[in-house]
């Protein structure tokens, strides 16, 4: 398997560990989102309430109140970049 596929595919199961649990196994509600930057040791942690929330807004690309592996993986491309 490429380097590339693998990447993906260890993306996709860090999303699926922490989708589902409060609903749809496809999507990232924003309790699941903070637990996953809390578990995973993500290089970013809101550190307070508002902080989560403009984090969470900025993941949820099309502002529907859920994170898509799409949404997330574009912000994974993103702290890429950074």
């Amino acid at each position: 398997m490429s380097k590339i596929i693998s990447s993906i595919a260890l993306l996709q199961a860090v999303f699926d560990e922490h989708a589902g649990k409060d609903g749809d196994p496809k999507t990232l509600t924003k309790k699941e989102v903070a637990d996953l930057l809390k578990n995973d040791n993500f290089p970013i942690e809101p550190s307070n309430q508002a902080e989560a929330d403009q984090f969470f807004n900025m993941l949820d690309g099309d502002g529907d109140g859920v994170v898509t592996f799409r949404e997330f993986g574009t912000f994974v491309l993103a702290l890429s970049e950074i």
